[in-house]
């Protein structure tokens, strides 16, 4: 069906063209329905390329090259009409689209992360193989906090009360939050997304949802909407909802594990777990390789997987949080864990990236050095027993040492690109000095009087 009719045929008013930015914040403009098919059909969707330079805090981290940054061209918006559903809770009949930016020469604009994850799935793609995606996405209710000295709470449920303890899957304790839920489930369900499963989780008001398995780019753009669709029905109902990777001192962070797949483009079949002769143990030496690119690549691919100062925050072992690329079967202190599950669904579980990272960027790093590895028939390390604590750290500690170490991970940013690369960096760096420059509260209650 035609953008035409599908908007006609729903009485949509308003259309959304949704643009992710480097950081995963979804930006864009809001067109009357009529405006958006005419542009649509003329071409003339525009935006400032400066969208794909900002910060988390709003500024412009500045081009390299300070001509091209005073120039602020723009690029032109290609609506992926696939991507065109309903946008739930709005007054006037609204639709939203995600769309790709390309230079007015018309190639794909290299540093929008929506390409820099379609790039690494042509790798793929040309390779005869299919990546398959699922993730797990966590986050908090808070109570509304308008100042931001003061810490986070947990906010009251039905019951009147805030919760004071874990409540790992919790059934009493997620009804506490039910309305809000079935409106989440509604909203959801309007906007087309392929949700699983919802758990409580082991923070006080910590909720966790699964999507099922998909492609990586469909998948990533759930991810941003059902975030969205969580923010607005959360302050509907009086509280927050953060997807912060650490929101709280005392309980655990949130993550976005990934559960990744890879199957025959031709056959379909799972090629992560179809046995071969000499391989009992049901890995497939595809599967070996491929767990071997992401232990010698993703420590130093962390940033865009940890793309925050807080990032780092969560990655602490008493927090059921990696620190460290052991693997493991049915294992969740390691950062890759390997489910219970027949050949035919073998997966690996990679448990690192946070809630707060941009998916296409967690999912596009997961993707490339996996490629890497099963490229260059890389050989995994021995499955760990017991627990992963007990061996060193090998992830960064702070987003500046991730930083660096990305700056000289030339295989991954040889495939991902340069330009690419080097505006995620300096994007990262203006944020990083920017909160460097920041006193805490800590150094005021522990310095001020002391030292």
């Amino acid at each position: 069906m035609s953008s035409s009719n599908w908007i006609k045929e729903r009485g949509i008013g308003e259309v959304e063209c949704l643009i992710p930015d480097m950081n995963g914040v979804i930006r864009g403009k809001v067109f009357p329905a009529q405006k958006f098919l005419q542009s649509e059909r003329d071409g003339s969707l525009r935006i400032p390329s400066s969208i794909y330079l900002l910060t988390v805090t709003g500024e412009y981290a500045d081009e390299a090259d300070e001509e091209i940054s005073m120039q602020d061209p723009d690029v032109v918006l290609r609506p992926d009409i696939d991507t065109l559903c309903v946008a739930p809770g709005y007054k006037t009949p609204t639709a939203f689209v995600f769309a790709d930016a390309y230079n007015t020469t018309g190639e794909p604009y290299d540093i929008a992360p929506r390409y820099v994850l379609r790039k690494v799935m042509k790798l793929y793609e040309d390779a005869g193989l299919r990546p398959m995606v699922a993730p797990e996405l966590e986050f908090y209710l808070t109570q509304v906090n308008t100042d931001p000295d003061l810490p986070l709470a947990p906010p009251a449920g039905r019951s009147g009360r805030s919760e004071t303890s874990p409540q790992p899957y919790g059934l009493e304790a997620i009804t506490e939050y039910e309305d809000l839920i079935e409106t989440i489930y509604e909203h959801a369900e309007a906007a087309s997304l392929h949700l699983d499963t919802m758990i409580h989780e082991s923070g006080t008001a910590q909720l966790e949802i699964n999507f099922n398995h998909g492609d990586p780019i469909h998948v990533s753009d759930q991810v941003l909407v059902f975030k969205r669709i969580v923010r607005q029905v959360a302050l509907k109902h009086g509280v927050y909802a953060t997807f912060m990777a650490k929101p709280m001192e005392n309980q655990p962070g949130s993550a976005m594990h990934l559960h990744v797949s890879l199957v025959d483009a031709k056959r379909g079949h799972n090629l992560f777990g179809v046995p071969r002769d000499g391989e009992s143990d049901g890995n497939t030496e595809i599967f070996r390789h491929f767990v071997g690119g992401l232990q010698k690549y993703l420590g130093d691919a962390t940033p865009l997987f940890a793309p925050n100062v807080n990032s780092f925050r969560r990655m602490r072992p008493d927090f059921s949080a990696p620190i460290n690329l052991q693997w493991g079967y049915d294992n969740r202190s390691c950062g890759l864990r390997v489910p219970i599950s027949q050949p035919e669904n073998r997966r690996i579980e990679n448990r690192l990236p946070g809630a707060d990272a941009n998916p296409y960027l967690a999912v596009a790093a997961v993707l490339v050095c996996g490629y890497i590895g099963i490229r260059d028939k890389i050989a995994p390390a021995e499955m760990v027993q017991g627990s992963a604590y007990k061996w060193a750290r090998t992830l960064p500690r702070t987003l500046s040492e991730g930083l660096d170490r990305f700056s000289r991970c030339t295989p991954v940013r040889e495939l991902l690109g340069e330009h690419f690369c080097n505006a995620f960096h300096q994007i990262k760096m203006h944020e990083l000095a920017n909160f460097e420059g920041v006193i805490s509260s800590w150094e005021r209650d522990h310095l001020l009087l002391k030292v």
